[in-house]
């Protein structure tokens, strides 16, 4: 046996390589591989951290600890500066000795608010506020002799700091610098601005002239949102881009030196798409060529526009948008009605690229400019491109072309959420098109697979859900006149999200958002959506909301479940507390205040909802909103524990047990049943345990007698399900549990693969049994929320789990089903200390059992009922 190897330093929530980081004292930690050697019970008993500043300085930290995860910024007199490289180098020790060294760089952005001398620049003209905004060309030049470069070169490159107020993309001497797409994002712009950091090396710069140059547009700042009737320009009606770069002796600054200009977008609206001029093309803009300079007279100075003293700007955590994969067609279809649509075979968010566009085929005579339009949608509607679930959303781009190729075309501030496309206009060669797929890039944690394909294809269902909706903040869909941050369906979804993605740093940047919004008016509601567009007129505040606005406490805790460390609950305990104390509006009993026209999302579009009312549910909306706050208080009372608020902690700790007495005196008879006689009423009291023991049997008999007269199809919305298989498997139901999971009648989650699903879908009906699209509003076909089934697959199936909070103990329990329902299954996850896989088979009606456990970890393995082995690290087969 041999020491394990450390495959990666994490520093902070960050992901790397960690340039531009925001923390001055980030926590640490590090993941554990153990290559080709089999490192069994391997436990780390200390660890040893050196950190060179850039002073030279060597700080060298030696520390007995199991501890590898979430650890204290070691240096408590000296934080991290502006602009500081650190080398961190870490090695643990265990049972055999000393691991290897592993060593990563990291460095700090802009720390301070004068760390930043930019001004915000912008067009000098009138941005109409009723109308999309034409994104603008901005760019200015500096000179660098040959020992500046070298000096650049020598110090590993430049930095440029740059954020908007907008989406940008940047250009240097003439090429695209960087890879982020919608850049910096959305966020709760009148608190929180996120800007990047790039590395700009000394090959991207030149001896002489140089160009720096910025496309802006109008993204979710002052882009239309919602369905409210042209609700635009929330956060501001002036867009702009403010830019740093710095060099060893010179730094360029966005300012009034700058100069600006139109170019071939004509408009580039996230709902709308994109209308492009080929003929308009400057190819040199951005460069040093004759003719292009800031003197010809398209180009006019700009003017700086103050940035509100209210907001930080701040360095991510999250990994930025970028485009991911590309997929080629499928298939072209000719629709009944004779058009031209292309099928890339998977529903995605993104766009389409033109590899080359042609030149403009028509002669001299015709006055008229050749062009392609395409329409973007989910699915198709009696053969023709479905759009009418997109609301008042057009997602159409339209290219026209000039009277020279125009090269390589792809939209630049709009996405879709699509699988067909629609082509019109001047005949092309179809099959050259691309659709690019575009979202955050994170790192992927885990994966399922099984012997039933259609719950594989499930599976990949889901994870394509979540490509497509977290797209810089988790949206409830990526396609309609919507795509907002519900709080609900990330609730619900948050727990699987984080087994198969790397979420921890993404969501807590988006619960900050959340956070920052509650405290805003001192009432202490989290809103519905964040960041909040309520200056419009499409949400009214304060709208308290059981499950969506509980994501305050419940989103934290999922992070803190999946990955370790309390930092998340620390941050954001204060905003639990304001939700609990203040937020919620409640009767004499303290539980929700219920008037006659009070209204809950509650289980939101359950099977029964017709579909001009999604709201309109089995269970009783005050009765799930109940069952949530009993929970939630329990969980923050919890929370408080492990933040050191002990006094908080007792006095949530004996709210929750009167309130608990409270919901059963409202909502429970005496031998259990519940006053809605629902699937989703009987899952959240066992959830919640909110039943006495001896009302626990009878609460369970119904629930499967409930499931069992329904075919075995699910009868849960948004706030049972995610819970409902993990409730009859907890209470001794597993075969019903595998009987609705397996099931493909309408409604069930197989129904909607066995229909070509390849997201999952809004309603358990999105496309009828007939093939039509379903009626209702609420018809998306990329909604992740129902997909929280797949943590079941994770923890159930495959059975791999975390007993303790960041996977430091785990249980390994493979469920092939007593009547043989799954013959085979399989899982990884990469755990915060490192992979951990399961795999399984059944042959000749024994369990063969594959098991890889990670260093520094320890694992119950569960072989049959009464057969419990504990073991610590390292691979083991086990046959049953």
């Amino acid at each position: 046996m041999s020491a394990p190897r450390i495959s990666r330093l994490t520093v902070g929530r960050n992901t790397p390589p960690y340039i531009g980081i925001g923390q001055s004292r980030p926590r640490l930690g590090w993941r554990f591989e153990s290559g080709d050697t089999d490192t069994k019970n391997w436990i780390q008993s200390e660890y040893e951290l050196v950190i060179q500043r850039t002073s030279g300085e060597n700080n060298t930290y030696r520390v007995k600890s199991e501890a590898s995860v979430d650890i204290a910024w070691p240096d408590k007199e000296a934080s991290l500066e502006s602009r500081e490289q650190v080398s961190i180098r870490v090695r643990a020790r265990g049972n055999d000795g000393w691991t290897e060294w592993h060593e990563e760089s990291v460095e700090t952005a802009l720390l301070a608010k004068e760390d930043w001398a930019a001004k915000v620049i912008t067009t000098d003209v009138a941005q109409l506020s009723r109308m999309a905004k034409r994104p603008f060309y901005t760019r200015t030049t500096f000179n660098l002799d040959q020992k500046a470069l070298d000096e650049i070169r020598c110090r590993g490159g430049a930095r440029l700091y740059a954020t908007a107020l907008g989406v940008y993309k940047l250009e240097l001497n003439g090429e695209r610098l960087g890879d982020h797409v919608l850049a910096p994002g959305w966020q709760s712009y009148h608190h929180r601005l996120h800007y990047q950091t790039y590395k700009v090396p000394a090959d991207r710069l030149c001896v002489g002239e140089n160009v720096l140059g910025a496309i802006v547009g109008e993204g979710w700042y002052a882009g239309r949102l919602t369905w409210a009737p042209e609700q635009r320009n929330v956060w501001g009606s002036e867009i702009g881009v403010r830019i740093q770069l710095e060099m060893p002796h010179d730094t360029v600054l966005s300012d009034e030196s700058w100069q600006w200009s139109y170019g071939p977008i004509i408009s580039s609206e996230l709902y709308d798409g994109e209308v492009f001029d080929a003929g308009l093309i400057d190819a040199h803009w951005s460069t040093s060529v004759s003719g292009s300079q800031p003197s010809s007279s398209s180009w006019r100075p700009v003017k700086t526009i103050p940035m509100a003293s209210s907001i930080s700007l701040i360095a991510p955590e999250a990994p930025p948008i970028r485009i991911t994969d590309m997929l080629s067609p499928k298939e072209i279809i000719t629709s009944p009605k004779g058009k031209t649509i292309i099928d890339f075979g998977q529903n995605i968010s993104g766009w389409v690229r033109i590899p080359d566009l042609p030149a403009d085929p028509h002669d001299e005579a015709d006055h008229f400019k050749g062009s392609i339009n395409m329409r973007f949608a989910e699915v198709l509607d009696q053969g023709e491109i479905g759009m009418r679930p997109l609301r008042t959303a057009k997602a159409t781009d339209q290219v026209f072309f000039s009277d020279k190729p125009g090269g390589m075309w792809e939209p630049s501030f709009t996405t879709h959420g699509f699988r067909y496309v629609e082509v019109t206009g001047t005949p092309v060669d179809h099959k050259t098109f691309q659709a690019v797929v575009v979202h955050s890039d994170l790192e992927r944690l885990g994966d399922f697979g099984c012997d039933h394909a259609l719950v594989n294809k499930l599976h990949q269902n889901v994870v394509w859900g979540l490509r497509g909706n977290f797209v810089g903040l988790p949206t409830d869909c990526p396609q309609r006149d919507e795509r907002l941050g519900w709080t609900g369906d990330i609730n619900m979804f948050a727990p699987t999200a984080s087994y198969l993605y790397d979420c921890h740093g993404f969501l807590s940047n988006w619960l900050h958002d959340l956070s920052a919004e509650q405290l805003l008016d001192n009432m202490g509601v989290p809103p519905v959506v964040s960041p909040d567009p309520a200056s419009g007129s499409t949400f009214k505040r304060p709208f308290p909301q059981s499950v969506w606005s509980d994501v305050i406490a419940m989103g934290p805790d999922s992070l803190y479940q999946a990955y370790g460390g309390t930092m998340i609950l620390e941050e954001l305990f204060s905003s639990m507390c304001v939700w609990l104390d203040k937020g919620i509006p409640r009767g004499a009993n303290g539980l929700w205040h219920n008037p006659p026209d009070g209204f809950q999302f509650a289980d939101w579009l359950d099977p029964r909802a017709p579909p001009d009312d999604a709201a309109a549910a089995m269970t009783d909306q005050f009765l799930v909103a109940d069952a949530y706050l009993v929970g939630v208080t329990r969980l923050v009372s919890r929370i408080a524990s492990l933040v050191g608020k002990t006094d908080k902690a007792g006095r949530y700790a004996e709210d929750h047990d009167r309130l608990r007495k409270e919901f059963r005196n409202e909502y429970v008879t005496v031998n259990g049943r519940l006053a809605s006689d629902s699937q989703t009423a009987i899952v959240l009291a066992l959830q919640f345990d909110l039943l006495d023991q001896h009302q626990i049997p009878h609460a369970v008999d119904r629930l499967v007698r409930l499931v069992t007269k329904n075919d075995f199809r699910i009868g849960t919305g948004f706030a049972g399900t995610p819970v409902i298989l993990d409730m009859l498997h907890r209470h001794g139901a597993l075969d019903i549990a595998y009987k609705m999971l397996l099931t493909t009648k309408c409604p069930s989650w197989l129904y909607p693969v066995t229909m070509g699903a390849t997201t999952v879908w809004e309603r358990w009906d999105s496309l009828l049994p007939d093939g039509s699209i379903n009626p209702g509003e609420m018809t998306s076909f990329n909604h992740y929320a129902l997909g929280a089934v797949a943590r079941f697959f994770h923890n159930v199936i495959a059975g791999l789990s975390p007993l303790d909070p960041g996977w430091k103990k785990m249980k390994i329990s493979p469920q092939p089903g007593s009547k043989g329902e799954f013959a085979s299954a399989w899982t990884w996850h990469m755990t915060p200390y490192g992979k951990a896989t399961v795999k399984w088979e059944m042959n000749g009606g024994k369990l063969d059992l594959e098991v890889e456990i990670p260093p520094n970890t320890t694992a119950e393995v569960h072989l049959g009922e009464q057969v419990v082995k504990k073991v610590g690290s390292g691979h083991y087969h086990f046959t049953v």
